[in-house]
């Protein structure tokens, strides 16, 4: 099936790239099911990882009628999938498309390990095209629309061949400098071409920001710019430091939210600011299940759990039962006459998660409480300075003062900083206070953060 830009576009507050996005929920359910059996018949037929994995668990796919039947199936994991790269490559075991077929090869960016390989087919391009555009979308970009591109371009990153493919697929015109190219030269370009959008991590548009004033002579809220559309890590639903982006841009922000193994990006946050709705449910299943049980849960408003993901339609390397690693609030249930898909914030990864005296505590809730003190420069690393990812220890927290923040006043910094983290998050911290620009500016790499050992601290007049 071939995917098209559409010819007309809704427009308002629910304004959406597509119709399915609006669609009732039952279609939605009946569409979704109606996949998913073609999808299992598919894997039954052409994926070798699939088919034994189905036998191992003693399941008949043609079983499978409906989003409840799912439940028999065994999860996938990201470690199921490197196994099956490792065992037959390049695209491994779960390649369910001849490889002549695929036209397009992307990787994950590698952080907990080498990076893993997917394969895409032209049908598979054009479905992530179609998703990552109302993505987009529903984020603020518009058909006509000069886009700077701030995300890595680089690493078979998605978010940056994919970005560029699914900008140019919306009608908006891309910018493809990419953060690899140099914080100057999008500044240039920024202040030359003046684009009405900027797509990128959040904190490196907020590096931007700082750096716009010296290579310009323009602020960065006087370069016209209107819609920042950021994801890639955390920062863009951290209220503090959404804040800190709109006002230094005088701009929008708006989050979404992919991965490689299922799409570029299918979660996206539209006006009504109330998290990222599931942009792409005709070409992804997506289940809420206990990260611990695996039980599924319902997708009910403040409900939290892990996504599962599960391909529909998928050619190259379709996934079942996907375990993302990503734990989620639930923030809309979906309602008549808007989006009728969940809406969710992510507040952390299984991979990230730390478990200090007993308590589990991902690290962007720690940079949610540093980044909304005005003392400090929002800038901070937990340090997690231990095998594994548990620690009967306090948790060691390095936090950057704010740039005109007179050092004296680092003592205070350090008693209100713990103690905001132990009211907040049942853990006690050891808070140590350095200088602003302690950590190197971000760039082309995602910021990460936690460090597995303490950096050198001499020489910084740090008072912790």
């Amino acid at each position: 099936m071939r995917y098209r830009k559409p010819l007309a576009l809704s427009h308002g507050i629910a304004a959406t790239f597509s119709g399915v996005e609006t669609a009732p929920a039952g279609a939605i359910r009946g569409l979704q099911e109606e996949r998913l059996r073609r999808q299992l018949d598919y894997l039954d037929a052409r994926s070798t990882f699939y088919r034994r994995r189905f036998r191992e668990a003693g399941i008949d796919p043609a079983s499978i009628r409906n989003i409840e039947d799912l439940a028999q199936i065994p999860f996938t994991t990201k470690q199921d999938l490197r196994a099956s790269l490792a065992a037959v490559p390049p695209l491994g075991e779960h390649l369910a498309a001849p490889l002549e077929d695929v036209v397009q090869i992307q990787a994950s960016s590698g952080t907990t390990g080498s990076p893993s390989y997917v394969g895409l087919t032209e049908n598979d391009v054009l479905a992530w095209q179609e998703m990552t555009a109302r993505a987009l979308f529903a984020c603020g970009m518009r058909p006509g629309d000069l886009v700077l591109h701030g995300f890595s371009m680089s690493k078979g990153f998605v978010g940056g061949i994919p970005i560029f493919q699914a900008i140019q697929y919306l009608g908006a015109r891309d910018i493809p400098v990419g953060a690899d190219g140099g914080f100057d030269r999008l500044l240039i370009a920024c202040r030359d071409l003046r684009p009405r959008c900027i797509v990128g991590t959040p904190n490196f548009l907020l590096f931007l920001a700082d750096m716009a004033k010296e290579l310009t002579g323009f602020e960065a809220r006087d370069l016209g710019v209107e819609c920042l559309i950021v994801g890639g890590e955390p920062g863009g639903g951290i209220p503090a430091v959404r804040q800190a982006i709109e006002q230094r841009w005088n701009a929008t922000c708006r989050e979404l939210m992919g991965g490689t193994d299922l799409g570029c990006t299918y979660w996206a946050e539209s006006n009504s600011e109330d998290g990222m709705y599931m942009v792409g449910p005709d070409h992804i299943l997506v289940e809420l299940i206990d990260p611990d049980s695996g039980e599924v849960r319902p997708f009910k408003e403040g409900a939290t759990g892990e996504l599962v993901y599960t391909s529909l339609g998928r050619e190259a390397s379709p996934v079942l039962r996907f375990r993302s690693g990503d734990h989620v609030v639930v923030t809309n249930e979906g309602r008549a006459g808007g989006r009728t898909t969940p809406a969710i914030r992510c507040f952390g990864r299984t991979d990230d998660m730390l478990i200090v005296r007993g308590v589990n505590l991902f690290p962007s809730a720690v940079q949610d409480i540093i980044a909304s003190m005005p003392e400090t420069n929002r800038v901070m690393r937990v340090v997690a300075d231990f095998k594994g990812h548990t620690t009967q220890d306090n948790l060691k927290v390095i936090v950057e003062r704010g740039e005109t923040a007179n050092p004296a006043g680092d003592a205070a910094l350090k008693r209100s900083a713990e103690e905001r983290i132990r009211n907040a998050l049942s853990v006690k911290a050891d808070v140590t206070v350095v200088a602003a620009n302690f950590f190197e500016k971000p760039g082309a790499k995602k910021v990460s953060l936690t460090l597995r050992e303490m950096p050198s601290l001499k020489g910084t007049g740090d008072h912790g």
